[in-house]
């Protein structure tokens, strides 16, 4: 997103507030798998999942990991799955409060394809490495770093991992991904690839909330799909505000894309006019099930700051609707609205300072000491607090499961988040107590593949056909 826009006019403090909530209310379509009419079809910049937390090996740095291009069948080929050369990739850093970034990480890509008028292969023999002859279908990409008024170029011409087209054409594809993992200035590193999806959940939500008697649970629908990973790892003091990770140590984290009109001609597509942002994600699951069909392509082209300009998204989180459907399916009493305890969740962050009722200090902006309360503009991202200790033993609930490292603490790639946010749209955030009759979730409580123990953490991307399985 243009710097600029720090000059820009905060707006509708309090209105925005309501967007976050919708944050609170499940997956209907995966985190953000296609969840808006445009963007499902343009999945090569549909963004699909963030992540934010504490390195658990190096505390003293922060991992943040975004996908895109959700669904990919693994043998969906023979073009697989590229990162779009007309698109800029941005991962934004807010650590002042105000609802626009103080950083922006942005990745572009360009192709090198050697496979000319000879092949339709994507390689024409196995790949032992990330600069075999065999493979002849490249792509590279640049990072920059934006801040106000200075861009500084991080990577230039590196090399995304290719996609993972099977066993006899990448043997050894964690060795792939190694080359595919450089270094940046600063003491951190970058992974630009593919990953097996790290969100995990079963999608039968739609049979009427899991077959209305929670019997269509317990069936991980991601299993097998991998999407397009960026993981950057960065020493704290690169995100707090002033460097001061000790005085500031909370973060906003939000992804976005930004592509350029297309003009489109017989076997021909050209890029042209101002590049315009068409996806966005901070907290999962924002987008998909309390907007409407009409709507949801306004949100996906907003910015945090802009969150209150959508009168009739705002409407429908002040009485969510996913809450009634349970009061309606299950007999839980929806609870009482407006709903402040997910304001303060997903807006404003946990904090004493913000009014809500949750009486406790973790992840505002505002707990920042450094930031001016005057300019802190209540909007939808993923909070950090990145002085929050490394959890010995992770509990998948986060926060509703005494884990303050979790959900909504950030987010690790373990976290639960569709169980977790069952139980906020049912009040378990008002009582500190689950709802019984929901404690038990999608029954889809970890990932059908092991996370790793370094950077980049994510899955090796999958292999085999998910019919397969």
């Amino acid at each position: 997103m243009p710097t600029s826009n720090k000059q820009r006019l905060r707006r509708g403090a309090i209105a925005a507030a309501v967007v976050a909530a919708a944050a609170a209310i499940p997956a209907a379509e995966a985190s953000s798998h296609r969840e808006a009419p445009l963007i499902a079809a343009d999945p090569a910049v549909d963004n699909t999942d963030v992540y934010a937390f504490t390195s658990p090996d190096k505390p003293d740095t922060v991992t943040l990991i975004a996908n895109w291009f959700g669904l990919q069948e693994p043998n969906g080929g023979p073009n697989f799955y590229p990162w779009a050369t007309d698109a800029r990739y941005d991962l934004n850093i807010d650590a002042d409060g105000d609802a626009v970034p103080d950083k922006t990480f942005r990745f572009t890509f360009s192709t090198d394809d050697r496979r000319g008028k000879n092949t339709f292969l994507y390689n024409n023999g196995p790949v032992t490495s990330i600069n075999d002859d065999n493979l002849l279908f490249r792509q590279n990409y640049s990072l920059e770093l934006i801040e106000p008024g200075k861009t500084t170029t991080l990577v230039r011409n590196g090399r995304a991992a290719p996609s993972n087209t099977g066993p006899a054409s990448f043997p050894d594809f964690a060795a792939i991904r190694d080359q595919a993992t450089v270094k940046i200035p600063g003491g951190g590193q970058v992974y630009m690839g593919p990953s097996e999806d790290s969100f995990f959940l079963d999608l039968r939500v739609f049979d009427l909330l899991y077959g209305g008697n929670l019997k269509e649970v317990n069936q991980d629908t991601l299993m097998g799909y991998n999407v397009n990973t960026i993981a950057i790892q960065v020493p704290k003091t690169m995100l707090a505000l002033k460097g001061d990770p000790k005085r500031n140590p909370v973060i906003g984290v939000w992804s976005d894309t930004e592509r350029r009109t297309l003009r489109l001609d017989p076997g021909k597509a050209t890029p042209q006019g101002p590049f315009v942002q068409v996806s966005r994600l901070g907290n999962p699951l924002v987008n998909e099930v309390v907007s409407s069909a009409a709507i949801k392509d306004a949100f996906n082209g907003l910015e945090p700051v802009g969150d209150a300009s959508v009168q009739a998204l705002l409407d429908r989180v002040n009485d969510p609707e996913l809450a009634r459907l349970i009061q309606a399916i299950y007999g839980i009493p929806a609870p009482k609205t407006p709903r402040s305890d997910l304001v303060e969740i997903f807006l404003t962050g946990i904090t004493t300072k913000a009014g809500g009722p949750i009486k406790a200090d973790l992840n505002s902006q505002l707990n920042n000491t450094d930031v001016d309360p005057k300019r802190f503009a209540p909007s939808e991202m993923l909070r950090l607090n990145m002085s929050t200790p490394v959890a010995k033993n992770p509990n998948r609930l986060g926060v509703l499961g005494g884990d303050l490292q979790g959900f909504p603490n950030g987010r690790r790639l373990t976290d639960d988040v569709v169980d977790i946010e069952i139980q906020a749209v049912v009040g378990a955030a008002q009582t500190g107590k689950l709802v019984p009759a929901l404690a038990k979730g999608d029954r889809v409580n970890a990932n059908d593949v092991r996370f790793g123990d370094r950077f980049p953490y994510v899955g090796l991307p999958s292999n085999r056909a998910v019919n397969s399985r």
